[in-house]
């Protein structure tokens, strides 16, 4: 008799894990069921932003793979639309609702994946009898937003309240689409992701397209007409609002798995083995967005949410149930955005996250150009290394630039990941030619700095 896998979630881990297991067993020795209570499986929700502003014309082309492919090529029994609601670990079943045609399932299990992802942070205010507030979290979120955008009346003034990833991305996003566009963020800046010296950076470049920024304040309510969104209500008073999207972030989706008797970490996320295993549940397996996991630089315990982490753990978690083996190593927090033309980028600890995690430290900030500074097109660029004293190890690093900066925190990455020192950044044999770099690149300009300031701190 085949064994059984279910997994839950349909979307990055969830189907890089099945997709994973499957390659190595057949459906003769291993029979796969997914539950998804969404309309999608394996999309990028990263692309949401770009599909609400009309870069990206269709929905289509943020998926990667449709649910029949799975079932035809895959020879998985995949169910969308189906919400799992209950974990029985004694029994090894899982209950499911049907929420197309009602109902509830019972399904056995021999392996479990828990996959379920997270859910954007809702604070109390945020209403759901409102009509026109949106988190965005999924294909679903982006659709019934696209439907608010495109109704009648159409939305003039939009409100976005967080100032992170998301939240930056889709007050572009809508401004694009011809609204005016207030970010309103809790803390004394936005992109708190990076430090506020080179946050100051993204607000000019934010302003400059028409986004108005309003940082330390936070809201307190909404004011509704007609069942819809009219006025957002703030500690300084109100503001127009015809559609909120909420950007606070997001928060591990477990309480599923809470209730059913996974452990949970410090992050509030599953705590998981390298091999992706929940301690102490044969059988059990968690992955994604869901899931804490070890950071490279300060050896903590974080929850870091990004589909390059969550297709990684899939995909380690199926090799290890396909009967291979594979591990996930950590993270160091690698990740890049963009406001209008500017490019941000992080890797490793910000200095307040150096400081929590007991190290000493110094900081440099470079300026630089993109290119050639004769070359046509060249643009500023700032990097900011933080490095340890006395040893000089690379803790972290950002770049904020107009072109070619993004991609850049990768050699800082990959530096990082092989625990480097800036001393031996500083020697890097990187590319040069005018129409990509100075002849000193960037990077080894900071280094070159940093390795200056380490030596002076004694």
């Amino acid at each position: 008799m085949a064994q059984r896998l279910i997994v839950v979630g349909g979307d990055a881990a969830g189907m890089a894990a099945a997709s994973q297991a499957r390659r190595r067993r057949d459906r003769a020795d291993l029979e796969i069921v997914v539950f998804e209570r969404g309309h999608f499986t394996s999309y990028s929700a990263c692309g949401i932003p770009y599909w609400i502003s009309g870069l990206v014309p269709e929905p289509d082309a943020l998926v990667v793979r449709e649910p029949e492919t799975f079932r035809t090529s895959y020879h998985m029994d995949v169910r969308m639309r189906h919400e799992v609601t209950a974990i029985d670990v004694e029994r090894r079943e899982v209950v499911a609702r049907d929420l197309t045609g009602g109902g509830e399932v019972r399904e056995r299990f021999d392996e479990l994946v828990y996959a379920a992802g997270a859910v954007p942070v809702r604070p109390e205010w945020a209403r759901d009898d409102i009509g026109g507030v949106f988190g965005m979290q999924t294909l679903d979120d982006g659709a019934a937003l696209r439907d608010w955008l495109e109704g009648d009346p159409r939305p003039r003034h939009a409100v976005v309240v967080g100032g992170g990833y998301i939240g930056v991305e889709m007050a572009e996003a809508l401004i694009v689409r011809g609204l005016t566009v207030t970010l309103i963020e809790q803390a004394d800046q936005p992109m708190s992701t990076v430090d506020p010296d080179m946050a100051e950076l993204v607000v000019d470049a934010m302003t400059g397209i028409g986004i108005q920024t309003r940082a330390g304040l936070r809201v307190t309510g909404l004011e509704e007409r007609d069942g819809r969104v009219h006025t957002v209500v703030t500690a300084e008073g109100p503001v127009p609002a015809d559609v909120v999207v909420l950007g606070l972030g997001v928060r591990p989706n477990t309480a599923l798995a809470e209730a059913a008797g996974l452990p949970l970490g410090p992050t509030g996320a599953i705590r998981v083995d390298r091999r992706m295993r929940v301690p102490g549940l044969p059988g059990f397996w968690a992955a994604g967005d869901c899931v804490e996991t070890l950071h490279r630089v300060s050896g903590l315990p974080v929850h870091i949410p990004l589909g390059t982490h969550a297709n990684k753990q899939g995909r380690v978690a199926g090799i290890n149930i396909g009967g291979g083996y594979a591990t996930f190593t950590g993270v160091i927090g690698t990740a890049v955005t963009k406001v209008c033309e500017l490019e941000v980028g992080r890797t490793g600890l910000r200095e307040r996250d150096a400081t929590a995690a007991g190290f000493e430290f110094v900081s440099v900030i470079a300026e630089s150009t993109s290119r050639a500074g004769y070359y046509p097109g060249a643009r500023p660029m700032t990097v900011k290394l933080i490095a340890e004293r006395p040893s000089g190890r690379l803790l972290g690093a950002q770049i904020v630039g107009w072109s070619e900066a993004a991609k850049r925190i990768d050699t800082l990455a990959v530096a990082l990941w092989n625990g480097m020192t800036v001393d031996e950044m500083s020697a890097l044999d990187l590319g040069y030619a005018p129409p990509y770099a100075p002849v000193w690149d960037p990077v080894l300009i900071a280094a070159r700095k940093a390795v200056d300031a380490v030596a002076a701190s004694g």
